[in-house]
């Protein structure tokens, strides 16, 4: 039945009719399209981390929008198709080593804006799949800490639930202001919303 469900839904989804019409590699391409559109974050010549980056859809918007003087480190565990102006690398976000690897990549709080479109595996079940969410969000954050400049900005995928506001505080009184933005291409079903922080304030102790 759920199996049922999800091909009636997507049947009838024209977003996933627009990303094999226009032969994008998910419709992710399409939320952070409107997250674009709305807030203007991606300017030439910036540095970009995409976290939990494959298939590559945002990575391959944010390269477009910054230019050749710009560039884009795409995070996955899974491999990525090469993507111009963009480097990508195979990395497990939740390797222990991982802000180690990164810091000594890139360098300590010396890119424009970090973005996170991860999810958990989903199973469907909200007592399951929120605790999973927020634990990323926890680690997405520490990331965050290491390796945002100071008023660089911030995207983060966040799902509606337990611990949901306190987050919100959190991240808030990292940035001078937040903006929480439900994209029209998400499923109207959906809990996900994202979180567009700006203005990073710049935290030296890191926790």
């Amino acid at each position: 039945m759920i199996k049922n469900n999800w091909l009636k839904r997507n049947f009838k989804d024209k977003y996933i009719y627009y990303v094999k019409k226009k032969k994008l590699r998910s419709r992710a391409w399409f939320k952070i399209s409107e997250i674009q559109k709305h807030y203007k974050i991606f300017k030439p010549n910036m540095i970009v981390v995409d976290l939990g980056a494959a298939p590559g859809g945002w990575s391959k918007y944010a390269s477009k929008k910054i230019g050749k003087n710009g560039y884009v480190i795409a995070y996955d565990i899974k491999k990525i198709n090469p993507i111009k102006n963009v480097i990508c690398i195979v990395e497990n976000i939740l390797n222990v080593n991982f802000i180690n690897k990164i810091t000594n990549y890139i360098g300590y709080n010396s890119v424009n804006i970090v973005m996170s479109d991860i999810s958990p595996n989903i199973s469907g079940i909200s007592s399951i799949d929120i605790p999973k969410s927020i634990n990323l969000i926890k680690l997405v954050i520490k990331i965050i800490k290491n390796i945002l400049k100071k008023g660089g900005i911030c995207i983060i995928k966040i799902f509606q639930g337990n611990n949901y506001e306190y987050y919100i505080k959190y991240i808030l009184n990292m940035f001078k202001k937040i903006k929480i933005f439900k994209p029209i291409s998400s499923h109207s079903n959906s809990k996900e919303v994202y979180i567009i922080a700006f203005k990073f304030k710049f935290i030296k102790k890191f926790k």
